[in-house]
């Protein structure tokens, strides 16, 4: 259709490449060029879209591809297609691999994550690991080799301070006898913290454990390896119950390992400056429109930073994978942050790829702000889970008797689908009753969609006839047919809300559909196309709502 459209505003010697759009009036699609072309030409754009339109009609093909074309003024272009087009593209579609979108093949590195070892999970948490898993989701559906990387937060202050902690409890104890659990280090991390905000003295022993255990102290390792042992058990845990995974489960002491061999490499591409002591790299440029900072990758005192241990890790990732693209998806307060070090490693030699950062909002409470317990402190992933499980459980006399398994598939398509509908740069209100109705724009009401049409449709093998039986039916099939330029849209932009958006919209279509299309009684041509249709659409639901990391339960 838009090769079309291309010949005959060519033929009409109008310079210009014509864009075929959705249409949100009465018509399927649209086209709006008529308007740029009238002051060049001195013509009202009526007078051009009624030229087009006419030549349109002129074709050879037209019936083929369309029902009607006709001048909306002051000169729009509406275009209603066929009913055969419509078919035989949908037809097409069921035939292609990975729905019809472009097939890609890079090697792209997905940064997301990020949790700090020795603290527990919270909210903040929840977005990186959802947006992120989703984003490795969807370019690895499209070709693309991934490797997903976790990037813990593992060998900086907390850790010192919570080494701190345990050397003060068990002060005649040799450090490979010491034994803690999980409870010892929820409990020692926050009084730990909290002790060095008030005695300045203890900050300065936490921070000087903290510069010797990176330095490679054998006493402080053995107990950092058995803080880690525990806290990452306990995030894969979290994580897993989400369906959130990584290839990788690197942290920052990977990229420490990186320093002997990266620090003289930058030192010798002379990019390395010495001010007052430490180490900089000047990333401004010109046209900037704000003053960036440089970035610092060693202290005065030889101590290292989070932009080392960054640049660290591409140097890292470059040698292992060679990427094409490392993807960073963080919290969008960093953004200047990942400025600095993108064009540290840029002007460093280290790596000339294309690197990204997808920043995300915050998750907020009632109050519009973030989420918060009742006595001010972050709110715990495991706990909202739990509020989110007791909010569905407690939400219809039946949920109770539920499958376990069922249940936990419900909620995790409650908190994924809440945040995923939005776009990933805005802070959200995750209000969790209004999220858990089977309702409205909510990942129970898809789930809930594709289980309705599940009940009423079988496994066939048939083949899609050219008719179209009413508006809800041709409705479905066009939705249906823009699914490619969602997925493509949703990998080029790194945007999952444009998934979680197609498949509202999607599941409204097939529930006018379902109510309208009675499926009983059916018989012969309309049946089997019927069955097609639901069968496809089902489908679609299932790939997108995987790519999102969400799955279906066996009832609902």
């Amino acid at each position: 259709m838009q090769e079309l459209f291309n010949k005959v505003f060519a033929d009409l010697n109008y310079n210009i490449e014509p864009k075929i759009i959705k249409s949100n009036k009465e018509a399927d699609f649209q086209c709006d060029e008529c308007f740029k072309l009238a002051k060049e030409y001195h013509k009202a754009p009526f007078m051009i879209a009624e030229e087009v339109v006419e030549k349109i009609k002129q074709e050879p093909n037209f019936e083929d591809y369309f029902k009607e074309v006709a001048v909306a003024k002051p000169g729009f272009i509406n275009i209603v297609v066929s009913d055969k087009y419509i078919c035989e593209n949908l037809k097409e579609l069921m035939d292609k691999e990975i729905l019809g979108a472009t097939k890609e093949d890079k090697t792209i590195v997905v940064d997301y994550g990020g949790p700090n070892v020795a603290k527990p999970l919270h909210v903040g948490h929840l977005r990186a690991a959802v947006i992120g898993q989703a984003i490795n989701n969807i370019l690895k559906f499209k070709g693309n080799k991934t490797i997903g990387d976790v990037h813990l937060g593992d060998i900086g202050t907390q850790m010192g301070q919570v080494i701190y902690g345990i050397l003060t409890d068990f002060p005649d104890t040799k450090p490979e006898d010491i034994e803690i659990d999980l409870d010892y280090l929820n409990v020692t991390y926050p009084k730990m913290s909290a002790l060095c905000k008030e005695d300045e003295e203890v900050k300065a022993k936490c921070l000087q454990i903290t510069k010797e255990l990176q330095d490679g102290d054998p006493t402080y390792k053995i107990l950092w390896q058995k803080i880690w042992d525990l806290s990452v058990s306990d995030i894969k845990r979290i994580y897993d119950y989400l369906n959130v995974h990584f290839d990788l489960w690197y942290g920052e002491s990977h990229a420490y390992k990186q320093f002997d061999e990266m620090m003289p490499f930058l030192e010798n591409q002379g990019v390395v400056i010495e001010d007052d002591g430490a180490k900089i790299i000047d990333v401004k440029e010109e046209g900037d429109k704000v003053e960036l900072p440089p970035c610092m990758i060693q202290k005065r005192d030889g101590a290292y930073l989070y932009a080392t241990s960054d640049l660290g890790t591409i140097w890292q990732r470059v040698k292992d994978f060679k990427p094409d693209e490392i993807i960073y998806v963080v919290d969008g307060r960093q953004s200047m942050y990942f400025v600095q070090v993108f064009r540290a490693a840029n002007k460093g030699n280290i790596y000339h790829g294309k690197l990204e950062h997808h920043g995300f909002g915050t998750v907020n409470g009632a109050d519009n702000k973030p989420f918060k317990t009742r006595s001010g402190g972050a709110l715990k992933l495991e706990d909202l889970i739990k509020q989110v499980k007791e909010e569905f459980i407690n939400l219809r006399e039946e949920n109770k008797n539920m499958d376990e398994e069922d249940i936990d598939k419900i909620v995790n398509a409650i908190i994924k689908f809440a945040d995923l509908q939005n776009n990933l740069e805005r802070n959200y209100i995750f209000d969790i009753k209004k999220f858990s109705g089977v309702s409205g724009k909510t990942g129970p009401y898809i789930l809930y969609t594709y289980l309705r049409i599940n009940k009423i449709i079988s496994e066939t093998t048939g083949k899609l006839s050219n008719t179209i039986y009413s508006e809800t039916d041709r409705a479905l099939r066009l939705k249906m047919l823009e699914v490619s330029d969602v997925l493509d849209l949703a990998s080029k932009e790194r945007r999952p809300h444009y998934i979680a958006d197609y498949l509202y919209d999607l599941s409204v279509t097939a529930n006018n559909f379902y109510q309208n299309n009675k499926m009983s009684g059916l018989t012969g041509v309309q049946k089997e196309d019927f069955e097609v249709i639901l069968q496809f659409n089902n489908y679609i639901i299932k790939t997108l709502l995987n790519l999102l990391g969400i799955h279906i339960p066996k009832v609902m």
